[in-house]
């Protein structure tokens, strides 16, 4: 009986003959934890993507970027990330509340490597993880239910020109995006918004 797969997954694998391959890929690199290596990878990267789906079924993918390390490995089966100020539509964050489901694809795109980590979220205090997150509204807590890597080979290779200096650092002023200061938008932002200075 697989934990992975269900019926209109194996469909396809009998339609196209890789039912074996399915179940030897879920044999050895399918697992419910972390391992040393997978840490390691995730705590150095700068970006993931993160899928999430609303309570109407509906699916949605953001991509979530800060300075390495933002994502922490709390324990083999517990991982962290901030949430930054952002457009304020919550449409991620609100799907994590309503159904707590996510997928999130860490992917080194300069040295070609993904891995998928699938499971339960929840929304905490900014405080939950420590050190805490400079300008982090609150965390996103993944209780993990499913870790495997995936195939590189038809990841596009880039090169890292400079990483956004509207991720927020301890001490340093954040820029403010030009579209908060745009007619459409400045006067509807959040009281305390520093763009409303």
């Amino acid at each position: 009986m697989s934990a992975l797969y269900e019926d209109s997954h194996r469909k396809l694998q009998l339609e196209f003959d890789t039912q074996r391959l399915a179940d030897r890929i879920e044999e050895r690199v399918f697992r419910r934890a972390l391992t040393d290596d997978d840490r390691a990878f995730i705590e150095r990267l700068d970006l993931f993507f993160l899928a999430t789906v609303n309570g109407r079924g509906e699916p949605s993918c953001s991509y979530k970027g800060g300075e390495p390390g933002f994502v922490r490995v709390l324990s083999p089966s517990t991982l962290a990330f901030p949430c930054y100020d952002g457009n304020g539509m919550y449409l991620s964050m609100g799907n994590v509340a309503a159904t707590r489901q996510v997928g999130m694809l860490f992917i080194d795109l300069c040295s070609p490597k993904r891995l998928r980590v699938n499971g339960a979220a929840r929304i905490e205090p900014a405080g939950f993880v420590l050190p805490a997150y400079a300008e982090a509204q609150f965390v996103v807590v993944v209780d993990i239910r499913e870790v495997f890597p995936n195939c590189p080979r038809y990841i596009h290779k880039f090169q890292l020109v400079e990483r956004s200096a509207f991720v927020p650092h301890e001490g340093v002023p954040t820029p403010i995006p030009g579209w908060k200061k745009m007619e459409w938008a400045s006067d509807v932002l959040p009281h305390g918004d520093p763009a409303r200075s």
